[in-house]
């Protein structure tokens, strides 16, 4: 079924399309996901331009659309590559809860274009359309105590915990 009936509305299907399937927003009815639509930042970048540093801030999420993302963390020794995301599937996420200082450098490795959802936009959903809010809320929370888990039983592997 198509998101809309408009000819020129089809870049917008096609972002909404793409965030219907990532695991945060994939729970939403597309007419919730429809309505979320004004909360979510259209933003392009260049090849090796910064997204965020380590340590500033944490103010929202993204979501790749188009390109490549490189997630990285700075050490003594330089830096550490964690992950190449792409098409469909974000980072971020974690600012939509606590705001705290990133944990890692996310940089464009190519042309690309990202959705972002931020903390203010979240927490204002959650006041104002409280089903949707919840369902996105439910989602970060498996998707956190699933990570913790999978953190956890790497360490107890490694005889680390």
């Amino acid at each position: 079924m198509a998101w809309f009936k408009k000819k020129e509305d089809e870049a917008l299907c096609e972002t909404m399309s793409c965030l219907h399937r990532v695991p945060l927003f994939s729970s939403l009815t597309k007419k919730e996901l429809k309505r979320l639509e004004p909360l979510f930042h259209d933003r392009r970048y260049t090849a090796g331009e910064v997204v965020f540093e380590q340590g500033e801030e944490g103010l929202g999420m993204y979501v790749v659309i188009d390109g490549t993302v490189e997630i990285s963390t700075r050490n003594g020794s330089g830096d550490k590559p964690l992950a190449e995301l792409g098409n469909g599937q974000f980072f971020g996420e974690l600012a939509l809860l606590d705001g705290a200082p990133r944990s890692a450098t996310a940089k464009a490795a190519e042309p690309c274009r990202l959705i972002g959802f931020f903390r203010t936009e979240f927490l204002e959903l959650l006041e104002t359309n409280g089903r949707a809010g919840t369902k996105i809320s439910l989602e970060l929370a498996r998707m956190t105590s699933s990570r913790l888990r999978q953190t956890l039983e790497g360490q107890a592997t490694n005889g680390s915990a």
